[in-house]
């Protein structure tokens, strides 16, 4: 059985108000008013290239702000919170009375059992593309196509966080309704419910599409040092290891094969523009269908690229502080 050094941080601020903002608020919020923390370049997109698995999460769950640092973005965490008392959406003032903290070491970890999870907010599973492909499928396919995407969530933190698979990672997913819910007009699709697999993993960590939003926020069922999740209907001292049946016809599995390839973003090469040729004109036709063609594409792409909504500059667009 493989192991990781891995550490991770949640924090639920305890505040004199409910937070009724979207994670995107919260961290604009933060990086205004404490520009100089060290936790800025997790939350403003300067770290996307060099960590593709977001490092520090803000969530909002119950009306209450938890923040989660893994890794490279403990110590970030651990800083804010030394200096975090107040921070105000413009005129609320929102006071920090405690904020209560739990600490892990080897807080990601393989182990020989089924562990027992429960999305909190909703995972965001299927992309435009995804969802293309879910809907052919049979009713009896559907939660095989969804446990191999888990698995597939579960492969892309593990290579993240270093961790040398060579053995299977067993999922057992269980949703609510098989038809999904729309998200946003990206094509986003998600489920509710919860899911089972061989892996320790720390509440509220996030998987799927939009983590940084705050989508697909986990609380586990089996440790009993968690923060308290009041909408859980069921405690952690309530479940039992559960060992692995492969027999079932509803677990998959995947290996470090099905680990899906994901590219590092790179700055676009800017290219001299050419001067007009006596040609041009006869051209237009087509030069003006590849740009159209070429916008599309960029805007297309623009649409699924996450960095951009963890910008400053995206923040200041859309929210008022």
């Amino acid at each position: 059985m493989e192991t990781i050094v891995s550490e991770s941080i949640t924090a639920r601020l305890i505040t004199d108000k409910p937070i009724r903002k979207t994670p995107y608020q919260v961290k604009g919020v933060f990086m205004k008013q404490f520009p100089d923390e060290k936790i800025v370049p997790f939350l403003d997109g300067r770290l996307r290239s060099k960590y593709l698995y977001p490092r520090v999460q803000v969530k909002i769950i119950n009306e209450q702000i938890y923040i989660l640092g893994i890794n490279e973005g403990v110590q970030s965490v651990i800083s804010l919170l030394q200096n975090l008392k107040s921070f105000s959406f413009g005129d609320l003032l929102i006071n920090i009375d405690n904020a209560e903290v739990e600490k892990n070491k080897d807080s990601v970890l393989l182990t020989d059992n089924f562990l027992r999870y429960k999305f909190i907010t909703p995972w965001v599973a299927l992309n435009a593309g995804g969802d293309s492909k879910y809907k052919r499928l049979e009713d009896n396919e559907k939660l095989l196509f969804l446990n191999k995407l888990l698995g597939q969530n579960l492969l892309f933190l593990s290579k993240e966080l270093g961790l040398n698979i060579s053995t299977k990672i067993f999922t057992k997913v269980e949703v609510e309704s098989l038809e999904p819910e729309k998200v946003d007009e990206n094509g986003w699709k998600s489920f509710k419910g919860e899911f089972k697999t061989n892996f320790i993993l720390p509440s509220f960590i996030g998987f799927g599409n939009g983590i940084t939003r705050g989508f697909g926020s986990i609380f586990s069922l089996n440790n009993i040092n968690n923060l308290e999740f009041k909408d859980s209907k069921e405690t952690s001292e309530d479940y039992v290891k559960e060992e692995i049946d492969a027999a079932d016809a509803t677990i998959s599995y995947v290996t470090v094969d099905d680990a899906p390839i994901m590219s590092r973003r790179k700055k676009k090469k800017k290219f001299k523009t050419k001067k007009k040729t006596p040609y041009a004109k006869s051209n237009s036709r087509k030069t003006k269908y590849k740009e159209k063609t070429n916008n599309s594409i960029k805007k297309e792409t623009d649409s699924d690229d996450e960095s951009r909504f963890n910008s400053e500059e995206y923040h200041k667009k859309q929210h008022d502080f």
